[in-house]
């Protein structure tokens, strides 16, 4: 876990008006491999749309925020040990999850999909078809979740991060995988190796297992940093901050 120096949401001109003396300070976790929601760029600065999002709304709830780096598996976990106090990374709001934390509204949704190689011989994406196959997910995941309860036949690997995930795939390590279909999008379509591969099926949607889209996961008895959260995302998606920030990672609307 590392935490980035604190970042003050304050600027020239800002949309929103600060509190000049004192701000609450918030730490914020992403993690930091998950492009184009959060990741390092070549000069190890965070960038990427959960965390412009985490920026506006420390903005517009005039709070000073650090951001600290945390690996995917220990994020619930930490955050319930106090080690930082929300989480904007990409969180789908699972029943499972919803039993641990408290979450915000949505601030983005997206389904899951399969992809495979182009060329792949693969017929269709259920159970059966994969039968012959090796199937990859990204560990502690939704879509992980997902595979072990429809896909349990079907012979796993699981990864510990995204990035992992498409490397097995395009060096043919797995012959499908399943994932978060915004985060994906980046890879298939902006990277020389995403081209070798392709979206396979229908968009998979499941309340149960990937919730109503991603929110800001808080402990559950932090109602205060809720309370500021929501009413920081509704002032950013009533402004143009938001679609703003939308426009900057996708050509579609991810609302």
């Amino acid at each position: 876990m590392l935490v980035l120096g604190s970042v003050m949401a304050m600027a020239a001109g800002a949309p929103f008006p600060l509190l000049a003396a004192e701000h609450d300070t918030v730490r914020v976790a992403v993690e930091g491999g998950f492009p184009p929601f959060n990741y390092l760029d070549s000069e190890n600065q965070l960038q990427g749309f959960d965390v412009d999002v985490a920026k506006a709304l420390c903005e517009a709830a005039a709070l000073k925020c650090e951001f600290v780096i945390q690996e995917w598996t220990g994020m619930i976990p930490n955050l319930l040990a106090n080690k930082y106090d929300a989480i904007v990374s990409s969180m789908s709001m699972s029943a499972e999850r919803r039993e641990k934390v408290a979450f915000s509204a949505k601030y983005y949704d997206s389904p899951s999909v399969f992809i495979v190689r182009k060329g792949s011989d693969i017929a269709g994406t259920s159970p059966d078809d994969l039968k012959d196959k090796r199937l990859g997910v990204t560990a502690s995941t939704a879509q992980e979740a997902y595979a072990k309860k429809y896909y349990g036949n079907v012979s796993t690997g699981v990864v510990q991060a995204s990035p992992d995930l498409y490397k097995e795939l395009a060096e043919g390590s797995v012959d499908i995988i399943f994932e978060d279909k915004l985060a994906v999008y980046d890879w298939l379509t902006n990277t020389k190796a995403g081209s070798c591969c392709e979206f396979k099926g229908e968009d998979i949607k499941n309340a149960e297992y990937f919730g109503d889209g991603a929110g800001i996961a808080v402990r559950p008895d932090d109602k205060d940093l809720l309370g500021k959260l929501n009413g920081a995302l509704e002032k950013i998606q009533a402004s143009d901050v938001y679609d703003t920030i939308n426009a900057k990672y996708f050509p579609f609307s991810i609302r």
